[in-house]
């Protein structure tokens, strides 16, 4: 038997959308991917989520929104998706474990950081000194240097919102000229605490004893080492959202974000709802991939109502 609602994903995303549709009596069924919680669950603490005077533990505050979906009746299992047949009224989903039919379905699938395959990388990320989000992880970098790694809009944004807590912020390329906006490269040009770094291959990351961060070793065109001692480094080469299994039956953007339809959520395929950062490349937030959860539920909720 078909269920009402699937929803793919267990983030802030997936998980608030679940909690909706579980409320509204549509018992959702729940499927956790390859990184169940998300990328929250990288997070050692979570200051900017309203409600949390003194911050939360990301993987805290992930399986409190788990529990309270599963309070409301929903369903919870493991499983990813392979492939997709959206052309009938009942949609079809074919997993590694098994194949899911559903009347609606809200894809929460999030997106994945590029990383920079470097020794010390994997090993420091996720409250170490490494990290991909300036927004979340910034603050934490008060009064210290910091090394952000990357050419674009993105990694230029992530330098100049870093002036604000560090103490000089590197920022490295591997070209002597941008790919950012004209504006971006300006400002950072500019800013006195923005040094850039340029002509360089990342080589590795070195922490201490403590297991935090210390070096951000890069090899210079010559390819002489130079170390920039660092108490974070903060990678902004971009993200790839979690899409390709639903592709070409979901519209998609030149970088894989599924594209929405007017109310952010609505895909070209009635029935099927995205939600959260596999199709906001803009924000990335734990508060507005919530946001979107609830607006997919509810679109769900209403659309399903109108069978």
């Amino acid at each position: 038997m078909a269920e009402n609602v699937l929803i793919l994903g267990t983030g802030c995303a997936g998980l608030t959308a679940a909690i909706y549709a579980a409320r509204a009596g549509l018992t959702p069924l729940v499927l956790e991917g390859g990184q169940p919680g998300g990328q929250l669950t990288t997070t050692s603490e979570v200051e900017n989520f309203p409600g949390f005077i003194h911050g939360v533990d990301g993987n805290e505050l992930i399986t409190n929104m788990k529990g309270q979906a599963e309070r409301f009746g929903a369903k919870f299992a493991w499983d990813r998706i392979d492939s997709v047949d959206f052309s009938g009224p009942i949609k079809k989903l074919k997993g590694g474990e098994a194949t899911y039919e559903a009347k609606a379905v809200i894809i929460a699938t999030g997106a994945s950081p590029r990383f920079l395959g470097i020794p010390g990388e994997q090993e420091y990320y996720g409250g170490n000194g490494v990290t991909t989000c300036a927004t979340c992880d910034g603050a934490f970098y008060r009064d210290v240097p910091v090394a952000v790694v990357g050419g674009g809009d993105s990694a230029c944004e992530e330098a100049l919102f870093l002036t604000r807590f560090a103490s000089k912020v590197y920022l490295a390329h591997r070209r002597d000229t941008f790919r950012a906006s004209e504006i971006m490269i300006q400002r950072v040009k500019n800013h006195a605490k923005i040094e850039l770094v340029l002509n360089v291959t990342p080589k590795q990351i070195l922490g201490g004893a403590d297991g935090k961060v210390h070096t951000l070793e890069v090899v210079e065109k010559s390819g002489a080492v130079r170390a920039l001692g660092v108490k974070c480094v903060f990678v902004a080469i971009g993200h790839v959202p979690n899409s390709q299994a639903f592709t070409p039956s979901l519209e998609v953007d030149a970088g894989g974000y599924f594209v929405a339809g007017a109310n952010t959520v609505s895909t070209n395929i009635p029935g099927v709802f995205v939600a959260g950062d596999c199709s906001d490349h803009v924000y990335r937030q734990a508060i507005t991939a919530a946001g979107m959860g609830c607006r997919a539920a509810i679109e769900a909720e209403r659309w399903l109502a109108g069978l």
